[in-house]
C-alpha cells in the first residue's frame, strides 16, 4: 500500500489569511504540490477524559494509577491462589517471600525514629505556601532498598521484568511500583488502531533488553538507542527472554505521547518453558485464568496496552487444547480493563502442540488466531505464503502482522537496507507488517554515524508507512530526543554532560529530504540535532534551497485532525544560522473552506494581551499571562519567538508547515539552514483556568552515606539519598522538575545567599515520585541544624514556567546523633 500525500510545497504567493510569519490556508486554496512523499504525520500527545479529571481533586488521595476494581481484585487473588496450588509448594513459598501488599509511602518518621523522628509543624513561607518540614538525625544503618526495584550499583529507580510463573503469580502492585506507571494512556491520532487500514508493528529487540532504557529517571549514557520514527508505528513491543517483560516505562511513555500502543511479552522456552506451560495449561480454567488475570493486572496498573504471547516451546495436547480458552479470555479481561487492549500471538506452536513455525496464518494456527487481536508470523516466508493467507484472513486482513527480521537471518525477503523489499510485498497484498529488530542500525553498524543510518532505514520503507494524524490540543513539542549533551530550559543552559531520558522524548515531526518537482534544484531536509536547543536536548534542524524561478517553500512537520475552538495561540521559537535572510513563516492548513472561517489574526506579546481581553477576569489569567510573557521577551543564543492569537470557526486543522521564503528583491537561489526549537499550539480557553498547586510533599526511605567533601578539603561531607512524593493531578502536566537548595539553620536557602543562582536542578520526573539519589551535602555542625530543601515544579502541558508559589516544597533539618 503506498500512501502519497503533499510534504513539500512552493509557497504560492500569496495564503488566504496571513500575519508576518503567519499564514492560515483554507482546504481548495492550498498551493499546487511539488513534491510527494509518503503519507501524513505523526501522532499526538495524550489527554485524560474531563470524567476523569473532575473524580481527582487536589487535596485528596491520589487515585492508583490502573487501580484494579474491587471484584476484579478479589477475582485475581480467588483464581491466584488455586493455581499456586496447582504449582506446588515451591509457588506458594515464592509467593509469601513476594506478596508485598499495597501501602501509602511511608513517612520519615514510621521509616526510623532514632530520636523519635519529629515532622515539625507545617509553617507558611514568603510565597504563601505551606511548606513540610522534616527532621532527620544522620545514621549510616539504612533499611536496604527491594532489588527489584533499584539498581544495586546506583540505587536508582529501575524498570524490571519476572522470571517465573511464581513471581508472576504472587506479584501484587506495590508502591515501589509507581515510579513505573506510565504518565497516561495512549493520545488520541487518526486514524485510529481500530481502523482496517494496515499498520506497522515495531518489535524492539536489543541484546537482552533493560540496557540504558531501565533506569527511570534517566541516566548519563553516552551513545545510546533512541527510536524517533513513531509516526510510522501503530505498535510498539518491547522484547526479552523473560518469562514476562514489562517495558520499561521511558518507552511507554515515549510511545503514548505519539498515540501508539505499546506491549509487553510473555515467553516460554526450552524445557523450562514446557514445564511452566503445563503448570498453568494442563489443568482446569482455573489455572489459566489466574495467569491472565495477572497480565491483565500488570497491564493495567503499569499502562500499557497489553501482550505479545510467545510459546516457543511444544505442548501437550492438553496444554495446547486449553491454550485457546487462555487466549479468548486474556483478551476479553483485557479489554474490559484496559481502553483499546490489545493481544497477539506469535507463530511458533502448531494446534498439534508440535513447535512448528508456519511462516504464514494457515490451518494449523487458526485456531489461535480467531482467540486473539493478531497473528504475528516467523519471519521465512515467501510471496506464495502471503496469497495463501489471503482465504485464511478474510476480512482481518489487517490483523496479520507479517514478520520481517530487519537483521535478515534466515532465509528471508528483504532485511537490513532492502527491508523495503519485505514492506513492498507485504502491502501489495494489505497485510500489516512487524519489523522485528530495527535497533540492527545501532547493534551493527558505527555508532557515530546512529543517526544518519537511522534516517536511511525508515526514508527507504517511508512510501510503504502510512502515518498518522494528531487530533488533540494543546500541541507543544520542543523537538527533545529525550536525550542530550547538556540539558537547556527555555534558551538556558542548565547542565552539561551527557543524559538519556526517554520519558523525556516529545512529539517528533516527519523527517526525511523532499525535493521540489520538475528540475529538483529546490530541496528541503529535516533531521534532529544535540548540538543546540531551547528546551531538553536537541532541536530540529531544516536545511534547504530555493531556486530563483520559485518564491518560497513550504515544508509540512505534521499532520493534524484537529477540530479548532474559537480562538487559538501559536508559538514558533527558530533561528536561522549562516548569512541567510529568508522568511520563516509558521503556515496552518484547514478543512472545508466553505465552513471554515478566520476571524482575524493578530500577533501576541503581553502588552497586547491584556488591551485584548474583552472584559476583567474574576480569576487571574496567570496560566495566560505566563504563556504570552515570554512572547515579548528578547531570547539569548540567537533565538527568535513569534506568538499569535489567531481566530476561527467551524475549522479543522489539517496539517502544520514551515514556510521559508527569499528575501525581497533576491532573484538568486537563497540556501538556508533553520533550527526549530519549539512549536505551540494552545486552545485558548485552556490559559485562563487556575493553575492548581503542587500539594502534599514528602520525604521517605532516608539513607545517608559518608563521603568527602568536594575540592579535597578533607572535611567530612555526607551523600543524601531519600524519595519525594506529592500530590498534583497528573492529566495537567507535561513533567515535573525537582529543584534543591543546600544551606543550614532554619532559614530556607532558597531565598538565601548560600543560593545565589537559586535552585539546582536535579532531574525530571513524570509520576507524583522522584528518588533523589547520593546528593553531596555539607554534615551538620555540632549543635547547629543542616538544611536541604526540595522543590517541585509542575510544567504545564501548554509549555511554560509557573511562578514558584504553585511549587511544592518540603525542608528536612538533620543533625548528628547525641553522643
Amino acid at each position: 500500500m503506498i500512501v502519497e500525500d503533499c510534504v513539500l510545497t512552493d509557497g504560492g504567493a500569496h495564503a488566504d489569511v496571513n500575519q508576518e510569519g503567519l499564514n492560515i490556508r483554507c482546504a481548495g486554496r492550498s498551493s499546487r504540490c511539488l513534491g510527494t512523499a509518503s503519507s501524513g504525520c505523526k501522532g499526538p500527545v495524550p489527554r485524560p477524559s474531563s470524567a476523569t479529571k473532575a473524580r481527582r481533586q487536589v487535596g485528596q488521595p491520589v487515585a492508583r494509577a490502573g487501580s484494579p476494581s474491587g471484584a476484579h481484585r478479589a477475582a485475581w487473588r480467588r483464581e491466584r491462589g488455586k493455581v499456586m496450588e496447582a504449582a506446588g509448594a515451591r509457588t506458594r513459598a515464592a509467593a509469601r517471600r513476594r506478596d508485598r501488599r499495597l501501602r501509602a509511602p511511608p513517612t520519615l518518621k514510621e521509616q526510623r525514629d532514632p530520636q523519635p523522628g519529629v515532622r515539625l509543624p507545617q509553617r507558611r513561607t514568603e510565597e504563601d505556601q505551606e511548606e513540610a518540614v522534616f527532621r532527620e538525625v544522620v545514621s549510616f544503618t539504612p533499611d536496604p532498598l527491594p532489588v527489584r526495584y533499584y539498581d544495586k550499583d546506583t540505587t536508582k529507580p529501575i524498570s524490571f521484568y519476572l522470571s517465573s510463573l511464581e513471581e508472576l503469580l504472587a506479584w501484587t502492585p506495590d508502591v515501589e511500583d509507581s515510579f513505573n506507571v506510565a504518565l497516561g494512556p495512549p493520545e488520541c491520532r487518526q486514524p485510529p488502531l481500530s481502523s482496517r487500514r494496515p499498520r506497522t508493528l515495531m518489535c524492539h529487540d536489543m541484546m537482552g533488553g533493560y540496557l540504558d532504557d531501565k533506569f527511570i529517571q534517566g541516566s548519563a549514557a553516552q551513545s545510546p538507542y533512541s527510536f524517533y520514527h513513531w509516526q510510522y508505528i501503530d505498535i510498539f513491543v518491547y522484547f526479552s527472554h523473560h518469562t514476562v517483560t514489562i517495558p520499561p516505562v521511558g518507552w511507554t511513555n515515549a510511545a503514548h505521547r505519539h498515540g501508539v500502543c505499546v506491549l509487553g511479552t510473555f515467553i516460554t522456552e526450552w524445557k523450562e518453558g514446557e514445564r511452566l506451560c503445563e503448570a498453568f495449561l494442563a489443568g482446569d480454567e482455573r489455572s489459566y485464568r489466574a495467569v491472565a488475570h495477572q497480565l491483565v493486572l500488570i497491564a493495567q496498573f503499569f499502562r500499557f496496552d497489553g501482550w505479545l504471547i510467545n510459546i516457543e516451546n511444544s505442548l501437550s495436547l492438553a496444554a495446547v487444547g486449553n491454550v485457546p480458552h487462555f487466549l479468548r479470555y486474556l483478551t476479553t479481561q483485557l479489554h474490559q480493563q484496559v481502553p483499546r487492549g490489545l493481544v497477539l500471538w506469535y507463530d511458533s506452536v502448531v494446534s498439534s502442540g508440535q513447535l512448528t513455525w508456519q511462516d504464514e496464518l494457515n490451518e494449523h494456527n487458526r485456531v489461535f488466531f480467531d482467540s486473539c487481536d493478531g497473528f504475528f508470523t516467523n519471519y521465512n516466508w515467501r510471496e506464495e505464503h502471503l496469497e495463501r493467507m489471503l482465504g485464511q484472513a478474510g476480512e482481518r486482513l489487517a490483523d496479520v502482522y507479517v514478520g520481517v527480521d530487519v537483521f535478515a537471518r534466515g532465509s528471508v525477503v528483504g532485511g537490513r537496507f532492502d527491508t523495503d523489499k519485505s514492506l513492498e510485498l507485504i502491502r501489495k497484498h494489505g497485510f500489516s507488517a512487524a519489523l522485528f529488530a530495527p535497533g540492527w542500525v545501532y547493534e551493527c553498524l558505527e555508532k557515530g554515524d546512529f543517526f544518519q543510518n537511522q534516517d536511511k532505514f525508515w526514508s527507504l520503507l517511508e512510501r510503504y508507512l502510512p502515518t498518522h494524524s494528531i487530533c488533540s490540543l494543546p500541541f507543544v513539542t520542543s523537538f527533545c530526543l529525550g536525550m542530550g549533551t547538556r540539558r537547556v530550559c527555555y534558551g538556558q543552559e542548565e547542565a552539561v554532560g551527557p543524559w538519556y531520558h526517554l520519558s523525556a522524548q516529545e512529539i517528533q515531526p516527519l523527517f526525511g529530504e523532499h525535493r521540489l518537482q520538475g528540475d529538483g534544484r529546490g530541496w528541503v531536509k529535516m533531521h534532529c540535532c544535540l548540538a543546540d536547543a531551547w528546551n531538553g536536548g536537541s532541536s530540529l534542524v531544516i536545511r534547504g534551497l530555493i531556486p530563483p524561478e520559485v518564491g518560497n517553500v513550504a515544508v509540512r512537520l505534521f499532520s493534524l485532525q484537529v477540530p479548532v475552538p474559537p480562538k487559538i495561540f501559536l508559538s514558533m521559537v527558530y533561528k536561522l544560522e549562516g548569512p541567510s535572510a529568508v522568511g520563516v513563516a509558521l503556515e496552518l492548513t484547514t478543512g472545508d473552506a466553505g465552513s471554515c472561517h478566520v476571524g482575524g489574526i493578530s500577533a501576541l506579546s503581553a502588552e497586547t494581551s491584556s488591551r485584548r481581553s474583552p472584559r476583567p477576569l474574576r480569576v487571574p489569567p496567570t496560566k495566560l499571562a505566563k504563556w504570552v510573557g515570554r512572547c515579548s521577551q528578547q531570547l539569548s543564543g540567537g533565538w527568535v519567538q513569534r506568538c499569535y492569537e489567531v481566530n476561527l470557526r467551524g475549522c479543522l486543522l489539517q496539517a502544520l508547515f514551515v514556510n521559508f521564503s527569499r528575501p525581497p528583491g533576491s532573484q538568486e537561489e537563497e540556501n538556508f539552514i533553520c533550527r526549530l526549537g519549539e512549536i505551540q499550539v494552545v486552545d485558548a480557553s485552556s490559559l485562563l483556568s487556575p493553575l492548581p498547586q503542587v500539594q502534599a510533599v514528602t520525604v521517605s526511605q532516608v539513607r545517608w552515606q559518608p563521603a568527602a567533601s568536594e575540592g579535597g578539603s578533607g572535611a567530612a561531607g555526607l551523600r543524601l539519598s531519600c524519595t519525594l512524593h506529592w500530590a498534583y493531578l497528573l492529566p495537567h502536566v507535561r513533567c515535573f522538575r525537582i529543584h534543591c537548595c543546600r544551606g543550614s539553620g532554619g532559614d530556607s536557602p532558597c531565598r538565601g545567599p548560600s543560593e545565589p543562582e537559586g535552585p539546582t536542578l536535579l532531574g525530571l520526573a513524570f509520576v507524583n515520585r522522584y528518588r533523589i539519589v547520593d546528593l553531596a551535602v555539607a554534615a551538620a555542625e555540632p549543635g547547629r541544624d543542616g538544611r536541604v530543601e526540595f522543590l517541585v515544579e509542575p510544567i504545564p502541558k501548554e509549555g511554560f514556567l509557573v511562578p514558584r508559589a504553585e511549587w511544592g516544597r518540603a525542608a528536612m533539618l538533620y543533625s548528628t546523633p547525641r553522643t
